[in-house]
């Protein structure tokens, strides 16, 4: 009854209020598909308000991006078990300047389908819970968690009473359910298959890269040269050799297959965002560059390869396989770590990404021996094997070091640990592509390396590429943005000086560096000083005298960076936020654990507050009756409001005028 109250005078509040809004723009509903007798698919449907996008689940990993729609399903008997991902209708996809990325959300409705397999012959009931998050022109909504459940099962092939639809609760109360929907029936994902095509031609490349090695390259001739003078005919020398070839993809796509079969193809793209995983693998690239650079080599046991070639010794079709299975074994120590590495970005995808990633490189090893097998001319026209194999090895080296980072970026981003900042990785690649530009000069020499009298034209024009590459990388630790490798530095926000070393910021501020700023503040945009939490900062203004800016925003909130990019930047008002007031960002999309002693139930949603960002949204939706972001408040040191509240207004004098509206009525 007392939440019930709560929330009419909340709702009576909302109904007299001219400037504050509660935005409750999706409605979900749920239902039950019969697919065979043990197979259903659970249906769960958005319908979303006009003017409104709900984003996809396959947003692109980034630190900073919007927060993509994601189901759990609680499985704690063995009564069923899921059948592949979770599928979604095509949607819209544009590219998002905010965030650099491509972006898939849909409008209107979008229909979500998990396929279950029953293993018991009574009802079930399968529960889970779904996170998503909605933005329109001007506002971006936290990201909100709703139950879901379903019933499904116990019911004769004549029946179709199974049919379920659930009324699912909404953050402040409750959903009705209208129908059962099929309203989406091509649910292939497009951007799923662009990204395993990238991925089979990637991994087709490293494949050829792996056939530039010593290890492997010497073997062409010699083995086309085994099947056509062992064979009695051309046409069985070359049906030999095709062979050959299929059995070297047979093998490494055994090995993805494996893979996938071991770790599942769900877990494989949940471990990539997963610290130690990524941890793990940044060791594993340190090791695999190490040695390519020639420290050490990385070789299976003696004793497998004798037995393999004594099986191949026997010949026939088992024969020529295990002659496949003794060049893998043989050319380990060079493909070896380019194959780890290929099943390092398959694994980040998940799903059958490391079967495709292990047919592409296969392939690209194979067709050499079946090509040469066919036209054994062309093997007059290859480049003798020399020092410059060991070249092609050394300059992998370098690239697996400088992605190794990469994955120790990922790992620091989680923790936000800031060991590894933006100006830092940076400084790490100029210093890795530098060296690797020098060794292609032969300024530096390696083990394994021949003596070097003359640097080929090729050799020239690959240092030029890479030197040319390391001046680019350099004005990246004065605040360029370096678009060429976006997405492999932390973010411009995740470093020492966010806009650059040595930067000087506008508004009339000397440039300000860390033992400047207040204790509980941080740099925020544009190295505005901000604080993240609400009585910190109110502590801080009273002490200062200065009114109060309440900013509810968020990481993932595309206009709130909208705002800041293009109204914040404004001399003028960058003016103002740095000398005339004390900015209160509050995220409401935190998701950082608050303490056990400070966790509660909100009074208007009725649900647990554990998280920081929960918080901020519970304490907007209290306070200002609103619940959309970005949303701005100036009040002064009692936490009284000095003007109307506003949001989200791109007109810079407009926005200007608030401001000093504000400040104005602050002093009198």
């Amino acid at each position: 009854m007392k939440k019930f109250i709560a929330v009419f005078s909340l709702i009576i509040a909302f109904t007299f209020s001219t400037n504050a809004q509660i935005h409750d723009p999706v409605k979900w509903d749920t239902s039950v598909e019969k697919i065979s007798e043990n197979e259903f698919d659970l249906v769960i449907t958005a319908n979303i308000e006009s003017g409104w996008h709900l984003y996809s689940q396959n947003i692109p990993e980034a630190p900073i991006r919007p927060i993509p729609t994601s189901f759990k399903f609680e499985v704690v008997k063995k009564d069923f078990e899921l059948v592949g991902k979770t599928t979604e209708g095509e949607g819209h996809e544009e590219h998002d300047p905010v965030f650099d990325m491509v972006i898939k959300y849909f409008e209107d409705q979008a229909v979500f389908k998990q396929r279950v397999k029953i293993l018991s012959n009574s009802k079930i009931t399968i529960k889970g819970a779904l996170e998503f998050m909605v933005c329109d022109d001007t506002n971006c909504l936290p990201p909100t968690d709703v139950d879901i459940s379903f019933d499904v099962g116990g019911q004769k092939k004549e029946d179709k009473s199974f049919l379920q639809t659930t009324v699912i609760p909404t953050k402040e109360g409750t959903s009705e359910s209208e129908s059962n929907s099929n309203a989406v029936k091509d649910l292939e994902k497009k951007e799923k298959s662009k990204s395993l095509w990238t991925l089979f031609i990637l991994s087709f490349f490293a494949g050829f890269a792996a056939l530039l090695t010593p290890c492997v390259f010497p073997m062409i001739p010699m083995t086309v040269s085994f099947f056509t003078k062992q064979s009695k005919n051309k046409a069985i020398g070359i049906r030999n050799a095709i062979i050959y070839g299929v059995s070297i993809i047979v093998l490494y796509v055994l090995l993805g297959t494996v893979i996938t079969a071991i770790f599942g193809a769900d877990s494989l793209n949940a471990l990539s965002t997963n610290v130690w995983f990524n941890i793990i693998f940044f060791l594993l690239l340190i090791v695999f560059a190490v040695s390519f650079l020639g420290a050490f080599e990385i070789i299976l046991p003696s004793s497998w390869g004798t037995k393999v070639d004594s099986q191949a010794d026997k010949g026939g079709l088992i024969g020529i396989f295990f002659m496949a299975l003794a060049l893998a074994i043989v050319s380990f120590s060079c493909t070896g770590p380019i194959v780890g590495t290929a099943l390092v970005a398959a694994a980040a995808q998940g799903g059958i990404a490391p079967v495709i990633s292990m047919f592409g490189f296969s392939l690209a090893i194979a067709l050499p021996f079946a090509l040469f097998a066919a036209f054994p001319g062309w093997l007059n026209s290859l480049p003798k094997s020399g020092g410059w194999l060991n070249t092609v090895k050394v300059v992998l080296g370098f690239l697996e070091l400088a992605l190794a980072f990469k994955f120790l970026s990922n790992a620091d981003l989680v923790l936000q640990a800031h060991w590894l900042e933006r100006e830092v990785f940076i400084a790490i690649w100029i210093t890795v592509f530098g060296a690797l530009a020098l060794y292609l000069f032969g300024k530096i020499k390696l083990p394994h390396d021949s003596d070097l009298d003359h640097i080929s034209v090729g050799r020239l024009s690959l240092g030029l590429l890479v030197g040319a590459f390391t001046i680019y990388l350099i004005p990246g630790l004065w605040g360029a943005p370096l678009k060429l490798i976006s997405g492999f530095p932390p973010p411009m926000h995740y470093s020492e000086a966010p806009y650059g070393v040595g930067f000087t910021k506008l508004g009339g501020r000397e440039s300000t560096s860390h033992d400047d700023i207040p204790e509980g503040a941080y740099l925020g945009p544009h190295d505005i000083i901000s604080f993240h939490d609400y009585e910190i900062g109110m502590a801080y203004a009273k002490k200062v005298n200065k009114p109060v800016l309440l900013d509810f925003t968020g990481w993932a909130c595309v206009n709130c960076r909208k705002m800041e990019s293009k109204v914040w930047s404004d001399p003028r008002v960058l003016q103002i936020l740095n000398n005339d007031i004390v900015l209160i960002s509050l995220y409401v999309d935190d998701k950082r654990l608050l303490p056990k002693n400070e966790q509660y139930t909100s009074e208007i949603t009725g649900k647990k507050i554990k998280y920081i960002g929960n918080k901020w949204s519970d304490f907007q939706i209290k306070k200002y009756k609103a619940n959309a972001q970005p949303y701005y408040v100036l009040i002064d040191h009692n936490g009284n409001n000095l003007n109307e509240h506003t949001a989200y207004n791109p007109d810079i004098e407009e926005y200007l005028a608030w401001l000093n509206d504000g400040i104005t009525r602050f002093e009198k």
